[in-house]
This record gives structure tokens, sequence and C-alpha cells, in this order.
């Protein structure tokens, strides 16, 4: 009888992925917003799927089941990516800065620069220069600011693009 339930539950399987695999497939694609890795995506789902398809339980339901399937797919791909994305970000890039010495024209046209933009920053309203001075000069994060503020983060976010527009 557990064989012919087996059975019977991959061709149920078949069936489902016939009928809505294009649907999941969709679901995926809007997830991740890349049409080729959602295929890839939709075909390891598939592969996983069918795989566990004996730890499927009856009482469940198997869109749900599969569902769910595709978004924690989803959710490891992500989490890769921000693990080789803060790699290039981190690692890569101040591996590059460490070894650079700093030519003295560098230095002086820094300085220049940052005076510039700190004039150009006195012009601006308040509200604008506290989030802009401490995002890019004391390098603290919208979060902090947010908190330090009492403001929402996407009012922080909308005073540094309007003063950076500014």
């Amino acid at each position: 009888m557990k064989i012919e339930d087996e059975i019977q539950k991959r061709i149920e399987f078949e069936n489902w992925i016939r009928e809505n695999g294009s649907l999941l497939c969709l679901y995926i694609n809007k997830q991740v917003r890349n049409k080729e890795l959602a295929e890839d995506l939709y075909q390891e789902v598939l592969i996983s799927a069918y795989l566990n398809l004996e730890k499927f339980e009856a009482r469940a339901n198997f869109k749900s089941w599969i569902y769910k399937i595709a978004i924690n797919k989803c959710r490891d791909f992500w989490r890769k990516q921000k693990v080789v994305q803060k790699f290039w970000e981190e690692k890569v890039y101040h591996y590059e800065i460490e070894k650079s010495i700093p030519q003295p024209e560098d230095y002086v046209l820094t300085r220049c620069s940052t005076e510039e933009m700190l004039d150009a920053l006195n012009e601006l309203p308040t509200i604008y220069q506290e989030p802009i001075l401490l995002y890019y000069f004391k390098g603290k994060s919208l979060r902090e600011i947010s908190l330090a503020k009492k403001l929402p983060i996407a009012t922080v976010k909308t005073r540094i693009r309007r003063a950076k527009k500014n």
C-alpha cells in the first residue's frame, strides 16, 4: 500500500506542476526579479520537492508546501548574494585602500573638496544639514541618525536626498 501511495503522490505532483508550474515560476521571478535566475531556482524547487515528496503530509496543502520550498530557495539565494556582495564591498575594497599610498596632491584635493562641501552644507537649512553631516562625515547609519533625531528612517532618507539635490 505504501508504494501505491508514493506513486499516487508522484502522479499528483506531476499533474500539479503541469497545471500550476508556470504560476510558481512567475512567483519566483517576482521574488528575484531576474528571469534566468528564476528559472534556475524553479528547477531547484522542483528537484527539492520531488526528492522530498515522501515527507509531504497529505493533511497539508500541496500548494503552500511547494511555495514554502520556493521562498526558502529564494532566501538561500539572497543569503548567498549578501555574503558575496559584502565580500566585494568590504574586504576587497578595503584591501585595495590599505595597499595604496596617499599622494600629497590627493590630500590637498580632498581637503579642498571637503571645504567646498562644508561651505555648500552651511547654505542648506538646518534640517538637511544634520543628516548629511552625520551620515557622510560622522559615518553614522540611517538607523543611528533616526534614533538620535527621533525621526522615522524614511524621513532621514528623504532629508539626505533633498540635501544632496540642493
